[in-house]
C-alpha cells in the first residue's frame, strides 16, 4: 500500500477505515489532523470569505488568528497572520502554492458565481474539466470540485 516506511517515520502514515458509515482513525495513527491553517495578511477577511463559502461561523478569534467552526464532522480551517505575505504563484513554481482546497459543489456554474460575487476570481489556467480553480481573497488557489 505505502511505500517504505520514509526515514523520519518509525510507523507508517495513518489509514481511515470505514464502520457503520463512519469514518473511524486507524488505532495505529501517531496524531490526529486538528486544523488546517492557511497564511494571509487579513485572517478576518479571509475567515468571512471561507465562513461564507462553507456556510460556517467564526469559531474563535485571536490577535493573528481566526478559526472556523468545523462543518458536518470535518476538519475546520483556521487563518493566520503572516508579515510581509506573498500569494502563490501557481502554476508557476518560484512562489508555489504548497497546498489547496478542493470544495464540492453539486453545479459547478451556481458554485462559480457564488464564490465569485463573494470575492474570488477565477484563475486564467483552467486544467480539467470537472473541476475549476479560483483564487481566494488573498490568492491562494482552490478548487470547486463537480460532486
Amino acid at each position: 500500500m505505502y511505500p517504505a516506511t520514509p526515514p523520519f517515520l518509525s510507523v507508517l502514515p495513518a489509514t481511515v477505515g470505514v464502520v457503520n458509515n463512519s469514518a473511524v482513525p486507524d488505532r495505529s495513527a501517531v496524531a490526529r489532523l486538528q486544523v488546517v491553517a492557511l497564511d494571509c495578511p487579513d485572517p478576518d477577511a479571509l475567515a468571512a470569505f471561507y465562513a461564507a463559502v462553507l456556510g460556517t461561523t467564526v469559531e474563535s478569534t485571536e490577535d493573528d488568528w481566526v478559526q472556523l467552526a468545523p462543518v458536518a464532522g470535518t476538519t475546520p480551517l483556521a487563518f493566520q497572520l503572516v508579515d510581509g505575505y506573498r500569494p502563490p504563484d501557481w502554476p508557476g513554481t518560484e512562489h508555489p502554492q504548497q497546498l489547496h482546497l478542493d470544495l464540492e459543489v453539486d453545479d459547478l456554474d451556481e458554485g462559480e458565481n457564488a464564490v465569485v460575487a463573494l470575492g474570488a476570481r477565477k484563475h486564467e489556467v483552467q486544467p480539467g474539466e470537472t473541476f475549476r480553480v479560483f483564487l481566494d481573497p488573498a490568492g491562494h488557489p482552490f478548487c470547486l470540485v463537480r460532486a
